[in-house]
């Protein structure tokens, strides 16, 4: 399927691993100009190189921390001037330390809503004006599926990630005239440098080792087993493409069934 993504571009927040870097090489895998970023410099920029090179199209790395104040705009700033717009952001970011009400320290509420909201918003608002002057444009926030089935431990995660998902879906309303989708892609539980911090924290608080706290995941998982990276990222360029045209407003799960509302 021609996904028609050649010669477009993306900005793909947090996108030296993860889930982010498999969102990025799918998109450059479509043909796609793709500007990466991360804190990280080393590492971002060996991602940027390998993305490269398998894909055979262009990347640009840019070191940025999304949950500092004005970190987001001045990354899309650069991607700008780099790439001359941007027709698809994945607005992305590390999650927040695992948790519960009483465990979790008023000032770390901030850094929540900071890594989490403010990111995505910031980052958002200095697209969307290209977006709408050409009448296409794409907008995915990588959440989670904490938003439809909240997971014991994960006080912040748990709110600031609902709080993303209303403003998407409100978005989604305001800009679908304009040629613009929102969308959010709420990844179950994955093989990702996360799930094994998880795994560390919570095998620690409830005295089992990592494996064994796989095992206990994949036994609520009607699929049987984690999800790979990949597998979220497919989703990514459908509704990045101008097939998914008429999809907005959506969060999709990619999560081998682990949620079990209807909604």
């Amino acid at each position: 399927m021609d996904l028609g993504l050649r010669g477009r571009v993306a900005l793909v927040a947090a996108s030296s691993r993860g889930l982010g870097r498999a969102i990025a090489e799918e998109l450059a895998a479509e043909g796609m100009s793709v500007v990466m970023c991360a804190r990280e410099e080393a590492r971002l920029r060996e991602a940027a190189r390998e993305v490269a090179a398998a894909a055979g199209t262009l990347v640009v790395p840019v070191v940025a921390d999304v949950s500092k104040k004005g970190e987001a705009r001045r990354l899309a700033e650069e991607a700008l001037r780099a790439m001359g717009r941007v027709d698809v952001v994945v607005t992305n970011s590390g999650g927040p330390a695992p948790g519960t009400f009483d465990s979790t320290p008023a000032e770390a509420w901030q850094g929540a809503f900071d890594i989490l909201l403010a990111s995505a918003v910031e980052l958002i608002r200095a697209v969307l004006p290209g977006m709408k002057e050409r009448g296409f444009g794409r907008v995915l926030n990588v959440t989670s599926i904490t938003v439809k089935q909240p997971v014991e431990n994960l006080i912040l995660s748990n709110s600031l990630r609902a709080a993303v998902t209303g403003m998407a879906r409100t978005l989604a309303s305001e800009v679908a005239a304009h040629g613009i989708t929102v969308n959010n892609l709420l990844p179950g539980y994955t093989k990702t440098e996360r799930l094994t911090e998880l795994a560390e924290a919570s095998g620690a608080r409830q005295g089992i080792s990592p494996p064994e706290f796989y095992a206990r995941l994949e036994k609520d998982i009607p699929a049987r087993r984690l999800g790979e990276p990949r597998e979220l990222a497919a989703l990514a360029a459908f509704l990045a493409s101008e097939r998914a045209g008429y999809i907005t407003g959506q969060s999709i799960a990619v999560d081998g069934g682990w949620i079990r509302g209807i909604f």
